[in-house]
């Protein structure tokens, strides 16, 4: 997702020459070809049967063999054409394609620059396919426009490829907050995929990017599916926006670091322009001048590891002496090597290549000059303080585990977390103390005993959705998150327990209440 300018490198490496289509948003069209899409059952469900799970997963491994096979075994189809087309990136003859678009007609769909035709052969300039999703406002279902992969190309991508759906893109737009608010701001809005997901909750969103092509497509995948509200505007980072706030931003930045050298290919989607990881801090920095009072942001990011700089330290700097308060997950860690390797492929150069090779010692020599001992992953969630408030939440941690089930993504756990900081801010211990407090109903307790003993030698409470958290507790914790059922308050159960056990009520309070506060804010225990 573009939003600074690019550092003017050369193509990508032995990439051929490959043309990117203007796309046109004529309403009229696109009303038409939304008419098409849905008249031909083209989503995915019916997509993937058409092919069946075995061949969807080897399409995904980067092999269109399977479906090709299944699809030669069915009678022709406009579900059949439009697959073939936009989700294979193959070609379809004049009258199949003609078929597939009764109500746009093939010409218009040609001019908008979706296609192009060449005597009987009808190819596709664009990649157009199904996307469904969940959110705390239901199932939803688009079709979503963005170039070419390197499978239908046959060669590596531009470096002004507009990338579509992708595994960062379902984890942002489940990390967005679903709670109405008025206006949002999604920075580097790429295909507009955040936009169009922030706009559920938003009454206006304004989306920015540097390329104007990724605005072109971002504003025809709204009108394709008959989204308003949104506000285009082109412009580096925050320099659209320059005196606006927002009760949120969302933001999948070019976070990718990539060495600022001769003959290193930066493709707009993911390469910000900056050394290092400087793109994610100048967005960090930046966005107290921009959020409202209470309002938040979520968004993706890359982080440096430096010889003898913890990377999450060098993150928790970057909101010092800022009204914000940040929580940082880092979900990943990798390696400089592993790192280079990834997003070299990622541009479609292949290994064991010279191209492959020369963009390896590219990356590896920045990353040993500026000393980068690694990179780090994650998610960033951010609030802006009331007025007159500071900061209540610095939480910079690292969770590389599987998370809990989240069908509707993380935002709701995201909105949770922010309400627990805020209300434990509020509440000193002895408040905390006359609360009636509740254990969340997706948390379960595991104990594990020694062959033949009747007293567990561990036991842990384990949250079923949000992060799954896992807190081994003792048996003064478990036996207080067992007594919170509302009825009474933090300091009867502690003082029961007290007498019970015979352990000082005050000894066990200053063990207890921090527990409590830690299982109130991951959302274990809830106020009653």
């Amino acid at each position: 997702m573009s939003t600074v300018p690019g550092a003017g490198a050369a193509a990508g490496a032995g990439a051929a020459v490959h043309r990117l289509p203007d796309i046109g948003a004529d309403p009229a069209v696109t009303t038409a070809l939304a008419a098409d899409l849905d008249a031909a059952g083209f989503t995915v469900d019916r997509v993937d049967a058409l092919w069946g799970t075995e061949a969807a997963a080897s399409l995904h491994r980067g092999s269109r063999v399977a479906a090709l096979r299944a699809l030669a075994a069915r009678e022709p189809s406009p579900l059949g054409t439009l697959a073939t087309l936009f989700v294979l990136g193959l070609p379809t003859s004049r009258a199949d394609a003609a078929a597939a678009f009764p109500t746009a007609g093939l010409d218009a769909v040609v001019a908008a620059g979706l296609l192009t035709a060449d005597g009987d052969d009808v190819r596709p300039t664009v990649d157009l396919r199904p996307y469904a999703f969940v959110d705390d406002l239901g199932a939803g279902s688009w079709w979503i426009v963005s170039d070419l992969g390197e499978l239908a190309l046959g060669h590596a991508i531009s470096e002004e490829h507009v990338l579509g759906i992708g595994g960062a893109t379902t984890t942002l737009s489940g990390l967005q907050v679903p709670v109405a608010v008025r206006t949002v701001l999604d920075l580097g809005t790429g295909c507009g995929i955040q936009a169009m997901h922030a706009r559920r909750f938003a009454e206006h969103v304004v989306a920015t990017d540097i390329s104007r092509r990724a605005l072109d497509i971002a504003r025809f995948n709204a009108q394709l599916n008959g989204i308003d509200g949104i506000d285009f505007r082109y412009g580096s980072l925050f320099e659209p926006v320059a005196g606006e706030r927002f009760d949120r931003i969302v933001s999948n930045p070019p976070f990718v670091i990539t060495p600022r050298r001769p003959g290193v290919p930066s493709y707009e989607y993911r390469d910000g322009g900056m050394v290092g990881d400087a793109l994610v801090e100048t967005v960090l920095r930046g966005l107290s001048e921009h959020l409202e009072p209470g309002g938040t942001a979520q968004l993706l990011g890359n982080w440096e590891y430096h010889w003898g700089v913890d990377g999450l330290d060098r993150v928790r700097g970057w909101f010092a002496d800022t009204d914000l308060d940040a929580w940082v997950i880092e979900r990943e860690r990798q390696d400089p090597t592993s790192y280079a390797e990834t997003w070299i492929r990622d541009g479609g150069t292949k290994p064991g290549t010279p191209e492959f090779d020369t963009l390896m010692g590219a990356w590896l020599d920045d990353f040993a000059d500026r000393r980068v001992t690694g990179v780090g992953f994650g998610y960033v969630v951010v609030r802006r303080a009331l007025p007159g408030g500071t900061a209540s939440l610095r939480r910079f941690e690292r969770v590389p585990e599987t998370l809990g089930s989240n069908p509707a993504g993380l935002g709701a756990t995201v909105a949770r977390v922010l309400d627990a900081a805020a209300w434990l801010a509020a509440h000193d211990d002895a408040a905390l103390a006359t609360t009636h407090l509740t254990v969340a109903g997706d948390v379960t307790e595991e104990r594990y005993y020694w062959p033949g003993n009747d007293d567990p030698t561990v036991m842990t409470l384990v949250q079923g959705g949000g992060l799954g958290r896992r807190v081994d507790a003792d048996t003064a914790l478990a036996a207080f998150v067992g007594a919170c059922d509302g009825d009474l308050s933090v300091a009867a159960i502690v003082g029961a327990l007290a007498q019970i056990t015979g352990v000082d009520e005050q000894v066990l309070a200053a063990d207890l209440l921090p527990a409590a506060r830690d299982l109130v804010l991951d959302g274990l225990l809830l106020p009653a």
